[in-house]
């Protein structure tokens, strides 16, 4: 019994042929066609029967069809109105789902809403032009997301999973890691898409941080973590000051008290380092009012 009856070549094309569509670049829209990797999918997003789950891109449903069995509700954001009709299409025997147009870069998180409650998992096959910029901001601003099983590029993966010292950590992975962790990741083959991408995919679970950093502390880390990147080859110290943020005594002081030497590159602070920082920044402010 196939997870989805749309994931094979022959399915997608009659599919697209049908409503008279072609793969639009510009939206990075490249089709699943894989049936075997929609159950690896399943398997890592590890959905239970009454979770409110968020798909971006459902595309012409292929992986819809395969989570509505095994969600309470699913809410698919879709982007391109021309493939409404073909996602309707599939989808009539749905009765748990929610279809939103819109842009997930730009939607209110109030439209997000199932019968269920607010989702508390994320599980899509991501454009790719945008998935990292989606899963940061829906993690951020979606605070009952508990999980998100996304198809992402394989570098954006390395950059969501990676660890201090590599050339792949960097601001976009300590503001990310502020809020969650990885959890699990398979390889997608380029065939297994119509049209075929130009670059290797992955499958990536993330799972939120259970007693995290608080929100404000958390947003603290990041504007230190995106001063500390702006200019990766210079010392900690020197890209923080160039940033103007930063009066130079409140930085030594916090630096200090922190116990991080302002000589290292940002790329080997940990993520607990660059709360630390921030805390002092935050409580040397304060003090220094």
């Amino acid at each position: 019994m196939p997870h989805s009856s749309l994931a094979s070549p022959s399915a997608t094309r009659a599919v697209l042929a049908a409503h008279g569509l072609q793969p639009k670049k510009s939206l990075s829209q490249h089709f699943l066609i894989d049936d075997n990797i929609v159950g690896k999918i399943l398997e890592l997003a590890r959905i239970q029967p009454g979770d409110a789950v968020l798909e971006v891109g459902p595309g012409i449903g292929t992986l819809t069809v395969a989570l509505c069995p095994v969600a309470g509700h699913v809410i698919a954001l879709e982007r391109d109105r021309a493939l409404l009709p073909a996602l309707e299409d599939a989808t009539a025997s749905c009765a748990n789902l929610t279809i939103v147009m819109g842009d997930a870069v730009a939607v209110s998180p109030d439209r997000l809403l199932t019968p269920l409650g607010p989702p508390v998992a994320l599980v899509a096959n991501l454009p790719y032009s945008v998935a990292a910029t989606v899963v940061l901001r829906f993690f951020e601003s979606i605070p009952s997301l508990s999980s998100a099983t996304v198809m992402v590029q394989s570098e954006v993966a390395d950059r969501m999973a990676a660890s201090p010292g590599g050339k792949e950590y960097g601001a976009y992975t300590v503001k990310l890691r502020l809020r969650a962790r990885p959890a699990g990741r398979f390889q997608v083959a380029r065939g297994c898409f119509v049209p075929p991408p130009r670059v290797d995919s992955a499958v990536l679970r993330l799972e939120r941080v259970v007693d995290g950093v608080p929100p404000e502390l958390a947003r603290a880390a990041s504007l230190v973590a995106t001063a500390a990147f702006s200019q990766r080859r210079k010392t900690l110290r020197n890209s923080l000051l160039a940033s103007a943020r930063w009066q130079k005594t409140l930085l030594d002081e916090a630096l200090e008290v922190a116990g991080i030497d302002g000589g290292r590159r940002a790329e080997t602070l940990s993520i607990e380092e660059y709360v630390r920082l921030a805390r002092e920044l935050q409580l040397g402010g304060v003090r220094g009012d």
